[in-house]
Parts: C-alpha cells; structure tokens; sequence
C-alpha cells in the first residue's frame, strides 16, 4: 500500500523533512500558505540571514543533500567587534578548523524546495492555508488564498512545519484539552539593513566573520551574502530613551547612526533607503506541550520557536529532522512505521532540548550585546579556551558545544550554566589579569570541577 503524509509549510524545516520522508518510501503533500518564493525576487525584510552550524549540517548529510547548500554557505570563524572610536577585535568561535555558516534564508529555502520537489515524490501547493485539521483522522482543512476555495487533503500522518506562528498549532491544538501554551515577546525589535557591495562587488567588511557593534541594550550585526553584500539587522528595543520609538524621522535615523555606529554609517550611503523599505518586527519565543496529537506532530518553530540570538532556531529545527529520522528507522518493521511509538518517543526526548535552546538563545543575546565588548568577559573566554585546549576532557566551553557538536542542548545547557559557576569564582581572583595562565589558575579550575 502507498504510504501518504502532508506536511503543512514549505519553509527549511518542511521542505527537509520531505527529502527524509522521500526515503523513507512516502508519498509526501506540501501545502504552503505563501506563494511560490522561487518565482519572486528574494529580498531582506523579515528574514535575518541564517547561521548554519554542525547540528544542521547533520541533518543535511543524513538527507544527502549537503553537497547542494554547501554551494551557497559563507564560512564565518569569528566574531569582528566594532567599537564607537571604529578600533576591532577579532574573536575566534573555536579551533582554527570551526566556522559557522551564512545563508541566506531565502535563497535557502529555495534550494531546499528544489531539492524537496526533485529528490522524491513530493508535490508542492502554494497559495494553501490552513484553516483547521482533524487530529485524529488526519485531516488538514485547506483554503486557496487566491480564488478562496475551501478543500481538505488526508494522510496516515501530518506534520506541522509552518512556524512560530503555526496555523495546524492553533487552529486545532490548541483547542484540544491539556494543551500547554505560551508566547512571550522579549522588549527589543529588529530593522533588517542592507550593507551593499562595493562598485567592484568586493565586500566593504571582512567576508569570513560576523560583525557585531556591540552598544549595550542594543547592537548591530553583520552576516555577508555571496554577491559581496552584508544582510545587517538593528535589535533595539521598542520603547525607551534609545529605542525604535525615538526614530521618528530621518535626520533622527541619521543622528543616531552617526553617533552609534560611525563606521557603519560611512559605509552604509543607502541607509535611510534600507530603512524605509524593511519593517520593523517583534520576537518571541514560543513554548506549548504535547508536540503530538493524534496523526499530527509539530516541528521545528512551530514546536520551539525562539529568538536568533545563537543562530540556533533553523539548526535546532533541522535536528528534529534527525531525531525524527532516528526514531521512524528504530520503530520501523517490514516497512511499517509505528508511529504513535515515534510520536510518544520524539516528544519526550525532544522537548527538554527544545526548552534548553529557548534558554540559551536568550542567554546569547546577552552575551552579544553586553559582554562581548567588556575586557574581563574576553579574559574569561580566553582562560576556557586555554583550559579547553589543556583538558579537552574535562572542558568544552559553552558555545562549542552548542554550535560544533550534536551534544543534546539541554546537556550544552546544564554543563553551561556549571561552568560558569566555576568561572564567577575563578574571575573573582583580584589578580587574574596576572595569572590567568598560570598553573595555579589550572589547579583552581580544576579542584572546582571536581569538587
């Protein structure tokens, strides 16, 4: 018999889950709310360029189709940081050999749905909202955008890959009993900014880094794109005596860049062009319980939507490709799939991680926009990395764990919040700018993991 699912989104995490699906012998239905991206011009906006790190390139290459995004990822190996007076610091994210990946989000999905469509039996409808499903029978109630035409589609099992803001999750989860939910939008916005190429097309930054002017409440950064430009995204808050509120004209935008970011500014002439053409919009991170319902299973935002600030929210959904992966080949017999045992399973395991990401993501855009520019915080970074170097064993600092290993996020988070116990009492040391690389700062590090 042929096997059937519908996943409702064509975004990253969708059109991946196909491919994966695909293999797994399924005849596979995506219904998208958007029109066809592939046939527009893909513009900034609302996307903010996406970092690609090892737990998305292991749900690529468990796919097969790694080859084909490698194309268009930009290796990035550390942060540059730009001071007021224009002076830059250069942090490296991890060993020589570790970088981060930029892609850009909608040439990404593009190249996603390519490889979605070509790789299996996998049919793509645009214009297909989702107005309701029946979680038990595995039913999605679909309306056509365009002509308004009401139809509906069936499969043995449904996945919800359409966001944060899932139509499936709210039309139909959430009206079921004991299901859990939550939003919560943090205080600070965000203005995505284009940085063009030079008249040659050479980059006017650093290619391979993430550029960030770290302000205090507020930053900007910096990711390249492949035709020399940099996607550029101003987080700041909303409301506040320096905030989005207080731009209220152009010569205030202007004032405000030259007086913050200067360098920026000289290199960015088409500033307020860039600024009026890209809205201003809100983040939040989104929390609900169970993940599955009947024939129905969410993934990626729509389960754990959170904010970018670790440039884990496509990787973290891209890992519940994996996991899902993992789960459909362990309960898988005489080709049948046991998915209510799948389903059971992924959530368990999954949403702990799904939590811890929420976390650390939060945890990160302090990191980024307070500490990066602050000498002690560097001193303590350098002591873990020389300490990580000395006792790979015994130490991975935080961020590697996270963005260049598959360690479960919520293990990356427990040993995180540890280890900085151990550091708050190993900085406190009056002397440290002196014997930060000493032996006895060693020892101090490692009576205090055994203790």
């Amino acid at each position: 018999m042929e096997k059937n699912a519908i996943i409702v989104g064509a975004g990253l995490v969708g059109s991946l889950w196909a491919v994966y699906l695909a293999k797994a012998g399924y005849k596979i239905r995506i219904y998208e709310r958007r029109s066809d991206i592939r046939k527009a011009e893909i513009s900034a906006g609302k996307s903010i360029n996406l970092a690609l790190s090892v737990r998305g390139w292991t749900a690529l290459k468990g796919a097969g189709i790694e080859d084909a995004v490698d194309e268009i990822a930009i290796p990035m190996s550390g942060r540059i940081m730009h001071a007021v007076d224009g002076d830059t610091t250069y942090q490296p994210y991890g060993k020589e050999d570790q970088a981060i990946y930029s892609v850009s989000r909608g040439g990404l999905n593009a190249r996603m749905m390519d490889i979605a469509e070509e790789k299996g039996n996998t049919k793509i409808q645009y214009n297909a909202k989702c107005i309701g499903a029946d979680l038990a029978a595995g039913i999605v109630y679909l309306e056509n955008t365009e002509t308004g035409e009401k139809f509906q589609d069936q499969a043995d099992v449904v996945f919800a890959c359409d966001g944060a803001f899932s139509a499936v999750r709210y039309q139909a989860m959430q009206k079921t009993d004991r299901f859990d939910y939550s939003q919560d939008f943090i205080d600070d916005g965000y203005k995505e900014l284009l940085l063009p190429a030079n008249e040659d097309g050479t980059y006017k930054l650093e290619k391979n880094a993430l550029h960030i002017w770290p302000r205090g409440r507020f930053m900007l950064i910096a990711l390249p794109n492949e035709d020399g430009s940099f996607t550029c995204t101003l987080f700041m808050p909303f409301e506040g005596e320096k905030s989005f509120e207080t731009l209220t004209n152009d010569e205030a935008v202007i004032d405000f860049f030259k007086e913050t970011f200067p360098d920026f500014y000289e290199l960015c002439p088409n500033l307020l062009e860039s600024w009026h053409q890209n809205p201003l919009s809100s983040l939040s991170i989104v929390r609900c319980y169970p993940w599955t319902k009947g024939k129905f299973a969410l993934m990626g935002d729509a389960a754990h939507g959170t904010v970018p600030f670790y440039g884990q929210g496509m990787n973290g959904g891209f890992e519940d490709c994996t996991v899902m992966n993992q789960l459909m080949e362990k309960h898988q017999k005489d080709g049948q799939i046991d998915w209510p045992l799948v389903f059971k399973e992924y959530q368990i395991n999954r949403k702990p991680d799904g939590d811890a990401l929420q976390e650390l993501s939060k945890h990160n855009y302090y990191v980024m926009r307070d500490y990066v520019a602050d000498p002690l915080f560097l001193l303590q970074k350098k002591i873990e990395a020389r300490f990580s170097q000395l006792y790979p064993n015994k130490w991975m600092p935080l961020y590697s764990q996270v963005s260049f290993s598959n360690i479960r996020y919520s293990d990356a988070w427990n040993a995180g919040v540890k280890q900085d116990e151990i550091m708050k009492k190993v900085m406190n040391r009056a002397d440290i700018n002196e014997v930060w690389d000493s032996q006895e700062i060693e020892n101090a590090i490692l009576n205090l993991i055994d203790a």
